[in-house]
């Protein structure tokens, strides 16, 4: 398989092409050969992997493959949602892979353009994506796709298969923090599982789409476009379907941590404030007491009196003792 950097040294907007032999196999093709190129023997292939934010793609798209101007802007537009339609005898679609560049989160996902009319695959991209890569390693080694209709079908089926990577990763995380101390670490958990809804959240509102789009492309009435690949694309809306379902429990597995991390942390703090109240309660009488004894006016019982301190702390004993008694009758030193 040839290295990231060797598939960066660009032969214009092209980062590869493979002109496709109908057993397995491929030889490279450069740019100015591409302009021109026909099938030499039926079942040829030509497939271009390009850069779509190079200066001129859009033009070529046009003026080289007759493509209409919209299609040409979705082909070579950033934003775009996954999707797939026919148009006359070309398939077109976009669709989303998971980012696995450093330092990318698995909710950026990476689009990839497709245009095919049996003869000639486009693919497009701006950033880095693993899958390409991979299918140009099996054609150069000889056991890669033999039509335009496996061409695709294996670029869909590597994509989606990629994707089980970052849902079972997130599965992992949610298993190895169930087992974890909630108590002792109860912020880590809960910024992990944030993470982890966010990220869930992100992947079901791309993958959603990129499901709609599959099912189009299963449904794809052309010529070129084999029962078989059609088969193996509803395996893989199947697959896809599984991994939507996959995601949903992981956002309420990490949704039930967060509500258990909650629920523990309300339980404290009412515990916390219910033995508050206690003390409040017990110490209530004894300070109205004390303060009514500690004002400074004439008349007030005691004041000449050695052994009246004495009366007032065993009053405040007696006082504290009858709350306790009634407090334990109530049972309000058991109830949390």
């Amino acid at each position: 398989m040839q290295s990231t950097d060797a598939l960066q040294k660009m032969d214009g907007p092209m980062l590869f092409g493979r002109v496709i032999d109908g057993k397995g196999g491929a030889r490279a093709i450069d740019w100015a050969d591409a302009q021109s190129w026909l099938p030499a023997v039926p079942g040829e292939l030509m497939w271009l992997h390009l850069c779509r934010t190079q200066p001129g793609v859009y033009e070529w798209l046009q003026d080289a493959l007759s493509i209409p101007e919209p299609t040409a802007e979705m082909l070579t537009m950033d934003s775009t949602r996954p999707r797939a339609f026919k148009e006359d005898d070309t398939l077109v679609a976009t669709l989303r892979g998971i980012n696995f560049n450093p330092g990318a989160e698995p909710e950026d996902m990476v689009s990839m353009q497709f245009w095919c009319d049996g003869q000639r695959l486009i693919t497009l991209r701006r950033q880095p994506l693993q899958t390409p890569r991979d299918v140009l390693a099996m054609l150069d080694s000889g056991k890669g796709p033999v039509d335009a209709g496996a061409l695709i079908t294996m670029h869909v089926e590597l994509m989606v298969a990629r994707m089980n990577a970052a849902i079972v990763d997130m599965n992992d995380h949610i298993d190895a923090m169930e087992e974890m101390g909630i108590e002792e670490n109860r912020n880590s958990i809960l910024e992990r599982t944030t993470i982890i809804r966010r990220n869930c959240l992100a992947l079901k509102r791309h993958m959603g789409p990129q499901h709609a789009a599959l099912e189009t492309i299963a449904r794809a009435d052309l010529d070129w476009f084999e029962a078989h690949d059609r088969r193996e694309i509803g395996e893989t809306v199947e697959r896809l379907k599984r991994y939507l379902d996959d995601i949903d429990v992981s956002m309420e597995s990490a949704l039930v941590l967060q509500d258990e991390i909650r629920a523990r942390a309300v339980a404290g703090a009412e515990r916390t404030n219910y033995l508050l109240t206690l003390v409040a309660a017990i110490f209530l009488p004894l300070g109205f007491l004390t303060g009514l004894l500690g004002i400074n006016v004439g008349g007030m019982p005691g004041m000449n009196d050695p052994g009246a301190f004495w009366i007032v702390v065993g009053l405040c004993i007696a006082i504290l003792a009858v709350q306790i008694f009634l407090f334990w009758r109530w049972h309000l030193f058991t109830r949390h």
